[in-house]
């Protein structure tokens, strides 16, 4: 085991993996010498091994990861060792820490806010839970509060507020090794809903508050923003499948067929109009399409209706119970695949009485219009954190490659004969 900062790959390029539990996606971004971001190099495939947003199958998971990661070097015409990746599962918790230390009166300096962020970095280690991010979001000198940069200032005591994120040691390794058996070397680990907010907000949504509810196939999470920092995060393991699966069953009919109408006529709000409008069924099992059911498309929005209620209702339940929902503030901003079915927004704003709009990628350049929507927010996302290079950027700890492995050769025919050598 090993802890690496964010490292940029040669050349200033970036690689940002978003694994999830319907797609992977990648980007490769070359950044300038001015900090703009553009996108080069687009690779995204169809999940496997992936299950509410945590690796469940190992190799289906490294196949479907090496046929992204080629696609996007294939576009941008590099080959890429280094890799930021999302974590959308693992059962995260959030929370507020505090930590101070003894500064005898002098002046607080560089060497001062080094020994408190290390006090509190240490305090979060744990063996049932890896630490994903350790952001400071406020500094006090003698209890005094609402100090942003106490640098300068003089005291006897120094104290950071610290914004804790861990995830399941189990889910996190997992994770890291499986990009280890690819080849691919784990830069830093980000909180999908985190990673989604850098990307969909505005400058004035992140300081004034806002909160990001990322929904995905397999969970929906959620992360608040505050005064320019993360101040909470929480997830639940529901998402767009469970959708799709309501409607299988419902009206027993294969997953695909699910997912395509749920696509194509789907709708979180019922229109005067749904009850006169009829939608081709297939029936499970059934090869000839003459025998395909014909129901209301109020019937789809009948059932596809309840389990969004379910998902917005837990987060709001979730927000109340650990005290951010004021500070929250009124603006709510969805991003995600199962972000874009029609209506969502309007029913979001019902169950959570606050203002809602869907979010996409806001500050990075080289997307075409098909991954420029809710769905890549998060994987864009990666890219602005690593371009920002933030001070609350987190410490990870990730599985390191055996010696033997790491005498191997990198990139992309390293990464292929590796796994051929594993698998057969």
């Amino acid at each position: 085991m090993k802890k690496k900062r964010l490292a940029r790959s040669k050349e200033g390029l970036i690689t940002a993996l978003d694994i999830g539990s319907s797609k992977i996606a990648c980007f490769i971004a070359r950044m300038s010498d001015e900090g703009a971001v553009r996108v080069i190099g687009i690779g995204h495939h169809a999940s496997a091994g992936v299950r509410s947003g945590v690796i469940t199958d190992v190799e289906a998971a490294e196949e479907a990861i090496l046929a992204t990661v080629h696609a996007a070097e294939q576009m941008a015409g590099e080959t890429i060792e280094d890799v930021i990746v999302n974590l959308s599962g693992g059962a995260p918790k959030s929370e507020i820490l505090h930590y101070d230390v003894s500064i005898a009166g002098h002046e607080v300096g560089d060497a001062d806010m080094r020994k408190v962020l290390a006090q509190g970095h240490a305090a979060c280690q744990s063996d049932e839970r890896e630490l994903i991010h350790c952001i400071p979001v406020g500094y006090t000198i003698d209890g005094a509060r609402g100090i942003r940069d106490p640098r300068g200032m003089y005291g006897d005591r120094l104290g950071v507020s610290m914004h804790v994120i861990t995830a399941m040691t189990g889910a996190v390794r997992t994770l890291a090794t499986s990009l280890n058996r690819c080849r691919l070397e784990v830069s830093d680990i980000v909180l999908a809903p985190y990673s989604a907010g850098l990307s969909a907000l505005v400058e004035d949504e992140i300081n004034l508050g806002a909160t990001v509810i990322d929904m995905g196939a397999g969970t929906t999470s959620m992360a608040v923003f505050y005064d320019g920092h993360l101040i909470h995060a929480d997830s639940v393991p529901v998402g767009g499948s469970h959708v799709t699966a309501d409607i299988a069953r419902g009206l027993s009919t294969p997953i695909a067929h699910a997912e395509r109408m749920k696509t194509l006529y789907g709708n979180a709000i019922a229109s005067g109009t749904d009850d006169r409008e009829l939608i081709d069924v297939p029936l499970m099992g059934e090869e000839d399409r003459n025998m395909a059911n014909h129901v209301p498309r109020s019937m789809l929005v009948s059932i596809i209706r309840p389990r969004l209620e379910e998902t917005f209702e837990l987060l709001r339940g979730r927000l109340e119970m650990a005290g951010y929902d004021k500070i929250a503030g009124r603006r709510v901003v969805l991003t995600g695949g199962a972000s874009q079915l029609n209506g969502l927004p309007e029913l979001a704003a019902d169950i959570l009485d606050k203002q809602v709009r869907r979010g996409r990628p806001l500050k990075i350049a080289g997307l075409a219009d098909s991954t420029g929507g809710p769905a890549f927010a998060a994987c864009a996302g990666l890219l602005t954190f690593a371009a920002r290079r933030p001070d609350e950027a987190p410490r990870t700890i990730v599985a390191t490659r055996s010696r033997s492995t790491a005498e191997e050769p990198s990139g992309l025919m390293g990464r292929f004969g590796g796994w051929l050598r594993e698998n057969f």
